[in-house]
């Protein structure tokens, strides 16, 4: 199974890139793992927030295949310990899964094409992050979840 992360937002540049990137290098070890970085919509500021949604959204849906199992991180969803994400990760490969996917939206979440097209959501945590730290929390507990499912020491 491929794991594959989507997100609205800057490619690279960020504070947390090198962390990104090593924990990426990481979950290759145990799943082929894609990173595909959606750029912020020009003029956004501008647009009224609805659209901002409607536009993003068409560019998620378009990054996305038919058979891929799609997960939102969205605020209105399921939170899980470590292990639980580990053992959801787990029943998905079990069920001979493609492609597992987990979006990032936008500053105002997603449009409701995105909504219907989801399989899951998840939640991080009732905090509220940048999405940068998203990216960066994701991948560490992606990494966390693989070694747990390996019985590996790195979650204690």
């Amino acid at each position: 199974m491929k794991i594959k992360l989507i997100w609205i937002g800057k490619p690279d540049g960020d504070i947390f890139d090198e962390a990104i990137k090593y924990y990426a290098g990481r979950i290759s070890a145990y799943f082929p793992y894609e990173m595909v970085a959606i750029p912020y919509l020009k003029n956004a500021k501008s647009m009224p927030v609805e659209e901002q949604k409607k536009r993003e959204g068409e560019l998620i849906l378009k990054k996305i295949e038919s058979d891929e199992y799609v997960v939102l991180w969205d605020e209105r969803g399921k939170e899980k310990t470590s292990v639980q994400f580990a053992e959801f990760i787990q029943q998905r490969a079990n069920s001979g899964l493609k492609t597992l996917t987990f979006v990032i939206g936008g500053a105002y979440g997603f449009s409701d094409a995105v909504y219907a097209r989801q399989n899951a959501q998840l939640a991080l945590s009732k905090l509220t992050f940048p999405h940068i730290m998203v990216r960066l929390i994701f991948a560490e507990q992606l990494y966390r979840a693989c070694t747990i499912l390996k019985g590996e020491p790195y979650h204690h």
